[in-house]
């Protein structure tokens, strides 16, 4: 029989079953019912993490914007011109970062046509050589297709050589929606979902951690993203290599997915972060929300809805800005602290991989 979901309580250590469709039916209820899940979502996150929120000082640096890929849902990736980073202007961009506090970067960039292996490893070891204290949070799943394609090399080759090149660990985003009905109408040139799944776990067994993401809020219906969540659950419990699991809304501006996609309002955001919480606990404990692309006062909502970080500092980000994201590039660690303690809570300032600093 299945369990009645609206009813668990905080000490209900279970985890809870997507299978079989009844309950699937239990979870629409929960859905239907926005206190019982809000009660239960926080319930689970004070149980992993007290009234801590924790945030991480990084800088983002997306290297360039060139792209061969045409996601319906991307409005920062350029087909004709665009730029490219050089190392020097890369490593003025650490430097700072250092000078700010700065305990990690995150580097991401467009699928830049002809670029291989060698040199995705050549700007982590400019960093690293320059910066070797600097965690390296480099790369997605589909940027390591992408040079294990261009360079004729094996998936796992192509970790071994970026991790000796200094990667710390993989940001887990590419992975928008994880069923390939969905995949095929809004990004049919990236990788397929077994294809991430084999990317991402590779990665975990060669000791590179990831995050885990879900683009939501465009075409997919509720069911999947309920698959998307169990597959990421089914993941974590044979690697156990996700440090946490960031939702993205979906941004509509100047993309080819935003005039057919439904916007949800504020409620079915936090509903959705909530959920998150219930559906992955116990196997993925960190819950972030987005500043940038829900805005810093929904963010901010969302920690009384199950979530207990914010990301990080960012000092730079292009690619929600160019969707149509109002929020500034960069929340100061004060700016952060302030937002956390705004909602009644503890803010504590952790590493890439969730150690207190």
């Amino acid at each position: 029989m299945a369990r009645d979901i609206s009813r668990i309580e905080a000490a209900d250590f279970a985890p809870l079953p997507l299978h079989p469709s009844s309950d699937i039916d239990e979870i629409r209820r929960l859905w239907s019912q926005p206190l019982r899940l809000f009660r239960l979502a926080n319930a689970l996150r004070r149980r992993c993490h007290g009234d801590e929120v924790s945030f991480v000082i990084n800088r983002n640096i997306n290297f360039t914007n060139r792209c061969v890929s045409s996601c319906r849902f991307c409005a920062f990736h350029c087909s004709d011109g665009g730029y490219f980073l050089s190392h020097e202007q890369i490593l003025e961009r650490v430097a700072d970062a250092e000078e700010k506090g700065a305990t990690e970067v995150c580097l991401q960039g467009g699928l830049a046509p002809g670029m291989a292996l060698e040199d995705y490893c050549e700007i982590l070891e400019a960093i690293h050589g320059g910066y070797p204290r600097m965690h390296l949070h480099a790369y997605s799943p589909m940027e390591v297709m992408h040079m294990s394609r261009n360079s004729g090399l094996a998936v796992e080759e192509v970790l071994r050589h970026l991790k000796a090149s200094g990667l710390g660990s993989m940001p887990g985003t590419a992975a928008e929606i994880l069923v390939d009905s969905v995949r095929q109408r809004i990004c049919p040139e990236k990788l397929k979902t077994l294809e991430w799944l084999k990317v991402v776990s590779t990665a975990h067994r060669l000791g590179i951690p990831t995050t885990s993401t879900m683009l939501y809020g465009h075409i997919e219906s509720f069911e999947e993203r309920l698959q998307h969540l169990q597959l990421l659950r089914e993941l974590q419990s044979e690697t156990d290599g996700i440090t946490e699991f960031v939702l993205l809304p979906f941004m509509p501006g100047n993309n080819p997915l935003g005039p057919m996609a439904r916007q949800p309002d504020l409620l079915e955001h936090l509903k959705m972060h909530a959920l998150s919480r219930v559906i992955l606990f116990p196997s993925i404990t960190n819950i972030q929300a987005s500043w940038t692309k829900l805005g810093r006062e929904a963010a901010a909502a969302t920690l009384h809805w199950g979530v207990n970080d914010l990301g990080g500092t960012l000092m730079e980000e292009n690619i929600s800005r160019s969707a149509g994201s109002k929020e500034a590039q960069y929340l100061s660690a004060q700016e952060l602290t302030d937002l956390i303690e705004g909602q009644g809570r503890r803010a504590v300032q952790r590493t890439t991989l969730y150690e207190r600093i």
